[in-house]
């Protein structure tokens, strides 16, 4: 008859210090703002914080109903520095990009576990699966999805940077090459390169032009990676992949060892590519959802919890219902 007795009370979730109102004012700010700024205003310290974030992401994973898959997008983020990453599926297929799955590192166990939640007949109506050419993702999805080879599509964007990546590293090449020969002309220009042909403004148009006059190696890297942007408008794939494989096959003779090695990658995982292009899927609205989450980190001036880091995802990015009920 005696002691402490627990009772329920309209105005406050149970194990909750806070008034679900107040609650609630707490959600809408850290929707906003950062943990330091919202423990000044409301004069809360960041455990506090950090408990009511917890509890509404918790809330919100209980309450969201399992949708069938139908497209989704897989890649990777940065946690910390020195190559450490948390895996990200997003669903692609809803209205407003959303994200279903956060997992530690990028091995093929983590997604192993995302696709475990769900039966085969679910991953059968699977109809796409966006994501970039790592191995791990590629076999996890080559063994749970029926029909795998099919719906794998490598996303354009992570092309676009191997073709990137390839060109600036011929202009480094080239550069050295001529300032050998006291000549500075590629020097500073390595977003003319980089950047599409269409983006480029009157004034840098006529720049790269003077170049690609005078810098052949750079200018057939930088040729080739404008050809493949060309090469994602097709719908019919036997024409597709003709044209695909007509550049990959003037990249591997262009004796430009980076545009070779891309050739070679890109020949390999061809299917896929050609998948990406007849279907149009791209992870383009996951990679918004992705600036995000560097902006998440950046305004918490970076994790050193990974379940912390997940919990933070899920709040900002995974249209989740955070508030009580009670409100």
């Amino acid at each position: 008859m005696h002691g402490v007795h627990q009772v329920h009370v309209p105005w406050a979730e149970p194990g909750s210090r806070f008034t679900a109102l107040f609650e609630a004012l707490v959600i809408d700010w850290l929707l906003e703002s950062s943990f330091a700024a919202v423990g000044r205003q409301l004069d809360l310290s960041w455990a506090r914080l950090d408990t009511i974030q917890r509890r509404a992401v918790r809330r919100g994973l209980a309450r969201r109903q399992q949708q069938p898959l139908r497209i989704i997008g897989i890649d990777e983020t940065s946690f910390q520095k020195r190559h450490e990453y948390v895996t990200v599926v997003f669903d692609l297929a809803s209205p407003s990009p959303r994200v279903l799955y956060v997992s530690d590192h990028r091995k093929k166990a983590a997604l192993d576990a995302f696709y475990a939640r769900y039966s085969a007949s679910e991953l059968a109506r699977l109809e796409h699966v966006s994501m970039d050419m790592w191995a791990p993702y590629v076999a996890s999805t080559m063994e749970h999805v029926p029909d795998a080879r099919e719906k794998i599509c490598f996303d354009r964007f992570h092309v676009a940077q191997l073709f990137g990546k390839a060109v600036d590293q011929v202009r480094r090449q080239e550069t050295k090459e001529l300032t050998r020969l006291r000549d500075r002309r590629l020097r500073g220009t390595r977003y003319l390169w980089l950047k599409g042909e269409d983006r480029l403004q009157i004034r840098q148009k006529r720049s790269l032009d003077e170049l690609r006059s005078s810098c052949a190696k750079t200018a057939r890297a930088w040729q080739i990676k404008e050809t493949a942007r060309r090469l994602w408008s097709y719908r019919s794939r036997s024409w597709a992949a003709k044209s695909w494989k007509q550049l990959l096959g003037w990249a591997s003779r262009s004796r430009l060892q980076p545009m070779v090695r891309v050739a070679r990658t890109l020949r390999r995982h061809l299917w896929g590519i050609l998948n990406a292009v007849t279907a149009g899927v791209t992870n383009a609205r996951a990679e918004a959802l992705n600036a995000k989450i560097q902006w998440i980190k950046r305004k918490a001036c970076g994790y050193r919890n990974r379940e912390r880091f997940r919990n933070a995802i899920y709040f900002h990015c995974g249209g989740l219902e955070l508030y009580p009920e009670l409100v």
